[in-house]
């Protein structure tokens, strides 16, 4: 979800790089498109997440960003050997970016705090303060991630992403919750292992849903959630080493489909669900994750179809600012208020109910509400691209 070398090389490094740039774009483009519905009582189901288990296309936004971190990591991480050990400035530059990264992510946390005191008269609580998310898991997957590749042969780095998508099935089936027993994949995830661990490790205030004790971007579920990364590295570092040709696309499409039938069959017995980040969910993601990358390698990089992709380049490019900021408005929209008194609508609801919803109706203008926050927010990137104002951690 960032946007700068650390994570992904721009285009200029090498001319192989403009379908990540595009598929970070598309990524971005729907994390904006599914975060800023009108109203969430008018969403269409493809732009919902899936209730429980199952995956819908949003549910697909995330583990896109951790493949893409991956695939960029085989580019950044290349030139690191068993014989040429990286530096101690190099890892100082990695835990440097993964705690900017993570701080970012408790920053957005802090805001509806901050907002809460400044318009609602509310004390500056701390002890709800969210540790966990987004910003954080992506951290943390990069952290790990890093010294996995660093340190391991390739092999044993495949073994180990196994054992990690193995070892997690088995832990979530067989260890008991105090009060749940063992395997508890029921609805709202409060008797799942991860839950229970969080509870004990980041106690329940915490975390998101403080009220029955469960996050969806926790701690035990980030486990799984290195090997989304992994899968991308492996990927990124198959295309570093082969030259640009149709059989690339056609492979990268194989790959993508077992993994869709792998992730598909294993949803049977260790259900595919993003909540919990299951290792069943991992495959078939990033089965999905393989065939966009598929399809726009072969557009851009065989056929050299270049045109279209622009307005994501655009957007890729500057996917942290991105994050951060249609984050950090979307929250002082949420948390003030146009008019006095206790009924006084949000300026976020104020803007929907106001602007949209009378001419395009309750649904289309909860879309039309979606929509037109992409293209202010892309104006704004189109404006930093002019410019080349980039930003980087």
């Amino acid at each position: 979800m960032t946007t700068d070398e650390q994570f992904l090389p721009t285009p200029k490094q090498s001319p192989r790089l403009m379908s990540l740039d595009v598929f970070r774009g598309i990524a971005i483009t729907g994390m904006i498109l599914v975060n800023n519905p009108g109203s969430w009582d008018y969403v269409y189901a493809p732009l919902k997440h899936a209730e429980w288990h199952g995956c819908t296309p949003t549910d697909l936004v995330f583990p896109f960003f951790l493949f893409i971190v991956g695939v960029a990591m085989a580019f950044s991480l290349s030139k690191y050997t068993p014989e040429n050990r990286p530096t101690a400035a190099v890892y100082r530059r990695i835990v440097r970016r993964c705690v900017l990264l993570f701080a970012l992510g408790l920053l957005l946390a802090v805001i509806p705090l901050i907002l809460d005191w400044l318009f609602n008269t509310k004390p500056l609580d701390f002890s709800i303060l969210r540790i966990m998310g987004v910003l954080q898991r992506i951290s943390l997957c990069y952290l790990i991630s890093s010294a996995i590749i660093l340190h391991l042969p390739r092999k044993t780095q495949w073994v180990l992403a196994a054992v990690i998508l193995l070892g997690y099935w088995v832990l979530m089936q067989q260890i008991p919750v105090p009060g749940y027993g063992a395997g508890n994949f029921s609805p709202h995830g409060e008797g799942s292992l991860p839950a229970y661990l969080d509870r004990l490790i980041l106690t329940s205030p915490h975390l998101l849903k403080r009220d029955i004790g469960f996050d969806p971007e926790g701690l035990f579920s980030t486990l799984p959630a290195v090997v989304s990364v992994l899968i991308g590295y492996f990927t990124g570092e198959w295309l570093r080493r082969h030259k640009v040709r149709t059989e690339i696309s056609v492979q990268l499409a194989i790959a993508g489909l077992c993994c869709l039938i792998v992730g598909h069959l294993w949803g049977f017995v260790f259900p595919i669900n993003k909540q919990l980040w299951t290792s069943s969910y991992v495959v078939f993601t990033s089965g999905w994750a393989l065939l966009l990358l598929a399809g726009l390698y072969y557009i851009l990089e065989v056929r050299n179809w270049r045109k279209w992709a622009w307005p994501f380049e655009v957007m890729g490019l500057n996917a942290i600012f991105l994050f951060v900021a249609s984050g950090t408005v979307a929250r002082f929209l949420i948390k003030t208020h146009i008019g006095a008194g206790k009924d006084a609508p949000t300026t976020y609801t104020w803007l929907y109910e106001n602007l949209f919803r009378p001419w395009a109706g309750a649904m289309k203008g909860s879309l039309a509400f979606a929509l037109t926050t992409v293209f202010l927010w892309w104006l704004i990137l189109y404006f930093m691209y002019k410019k080349k104002w980039f930003f980087k951690l």
